[in-house]
């Protein structure tokens, strides 16, 4: 026996007036939708589970109320980008959906776990590139083995190789780690070469 439903009811008591009356709502319309409907509390807020896979989840914060689909592809089309979750800032009952439409998304979110459709993570954005510096663009522009390594290098061992020279405190410490740097770079070898699987 879990003691979600304990700790659920005990933070919906711990949120701001506004916001009882709208995360007590959602609650009743998932406990409603099925009664393989779970509860759970994960990340400090309460969350709806289906077959032990989230389903959706709901939080109150000082001014506002959050609710969204855990899946991806669940209400998506007029979502909001102004809050946590599909439906923006929810202040009163009547930012959210209509019950029957809160129904059918529930209906969704099931019917893509049943089917085992799990949803999309999302790429990671790309980090920006790290400044090369210029003495370190000059020794390896001066040692051509290491020019055509580095030019074929992955942007995370570019990464690697510029923080490395970049925290260098001292001009020794840095000019150190630019030679052995293009060494490294010229047999082909990453910054952390000697901990890499082989």
């Amino acid at each position: 026996m879990t003691d979600a439903p304990d700790r659920i009811d005990a933070y919906i008591a711990a949120q701001a007036d506004f916001a009882r009356p709208i995360l007590t709502h959602i609650r009743a319309l998932m406990r409603a939708a099925s009664p393989d409907m779970g509860e759970a509390v994960k990340w400090g807020m309460p969350f709806f589970t289906y077959k032990d896979q989230n389903l959706a989840n709901m939080a109150a914060f000082k001014g506002h109320a959050a609710f969204g689909f855990w899946h991806d592809k669940v209400g998506r089309e007029d979502s909001s980008d102004d809050a946590m979750g599909q439906f923006g800032r929810l202040t009163a009952l009547a930012d959210l959906p209509s019950d029957a439409e809160i129904a059918r998304l529930i209906a969704q979110a099931m019917a893509l776990i049943d089917a085992g459709d799990r949803p999309r993570t999302g790429p990671k954005p790309p980090k920006a590139p790290l400044p090369v510096h210029p003495a370190f663009a000059a020794a390896i522009a001066a040692s051509p083995a290491a020019a055509a390594i580095w030019a074929a290098f992955p942007p995370g061992k570019i990464r690697d190789y510029c923080e490395w020279i970049n925290e260098a405190k001292t001009d020794a410490t840095r000019d150190k780690r630019i030679a052995q740097a293009v060494d490294w770079i010229g047999e082909g070898k990453g910054r952390n070469w000697k901990y890499e699987k082989k």
